[in-house]
Formats: structure tokens, sequence, C-alpha cells
């Protein structure tokens, strides 16, 4: 499913896709009501119509969002429409942790 450039909630436009995991995507989206960048994690279309995902998918939001951390991305908001559901969060502009790690690999002699 291709959502890019439809508006979630009235107010998050999917910009571009930025990452995939094995149960979401996560793209890059713009808050027109308080006018930034956001990223939204999307739960992939195999599993939004399976209970036990959608459930587990909701538990995460609301366990990352009762978490408060400079070193823990913000949850700003949770919803569901059109069998998408999503989880916003606020957007980290950075290297992967994947890259990082990579960069700061030792290397053993």
């Amino acid at each position: 499913m291709d959502i890019i450039g439809k508006v979630l909630g009235g107010r998050y436009e999917i910009l571009q896709k930025i990452g995939e995991g094995g149960m979401a995507q996560v793209y890059k989206a713009r808050c027109h009501l308080l006018n930034r960048d956001v990223a939204i994690k999307v739960l992939k279309e195999e599993y939004s119509k399976d209970e036990t995902f959608v459930n587990r998918f909701k538990t995460e939001a609301q366990s990352a969002a009762a978490l408060t951390h400079p070193n823990i991305v913000s949850v700003y908001d949770v919803g569901a429409e059109d069998n998408i559901n999503y989880i916003v969060m606020e957007l980290l502009e950075t290297k992967t942790l994947k890259d990082y790690i990579e960069e700061h690999r030792c290397t053993k002699q």
C-alpha cells in the first residue's frame, strides 16, 4: 500500500518512507496543525487485520508514551483509519542506529 501523500487524522501528511522493520514502516510526515515534521510508524498491511498484532501495536504506543527521557523519542499521537494503524512520534533527523554502530564498530587486530 502506497500512502505517500495521504493525510492521516486530518492533519498528518505522509511525505516519504524513512524506514522499515518487521511489523511496521516508518514515514516522515508533516503535522499541519502544529506545523512540524513528525515520524509516523504504520503497522504493515498484512498485520492490520490480525487483532493480536493490532493489540500489540496499541500496547507499544501506550508503553512508549509512558516513557519520558532525553534519549527516548516522544509519542505525540496514535490513531487508526482506513485499516491503517499508526503511532505519531518525534522525528529525529540523524543517523540510523545501524549506521552509528557501523561507524563506531571496534575492530580486533
